[in-house]
């Protein structure tokens, strides 16, 4: 059995998630995200959608890239 890299969860239905140059074990899709999942430059907030992106800063929302000073970013065209 492999042990979970969030919660140490010993589980024999573990999966791995590789993003780039990191990997991970997980026994969640919860925990996989609380580990890998991006975050909100402004709030924090973990990204599970597409986000929106300026000058290389990750945001959940337009509003939050906004409040970052990205003012070119909006919700709908």
């Amino acid at each position: 059995m492999a042990t979970c890299d969030t919660c140490g969860n010993e589980y024999d239905k573990t999966f791995t998630i590789t993003r780039g140059a990191e990997s991970g074990t997980f026994d969640s899709f919860e925990c996989a995200v609380h580990a890998m999942a991006p975050t909100c430059e402004h709030c924090g907030v973990r990204i599970l959608g597409h986000g929106v992106e300026a000058d290389g800063d990750v945001y959940c929302c337009a509003s939050c890239a906004r409040m970052s000073g990205a003012v070119e970013l909006v919700d709908r065209a």
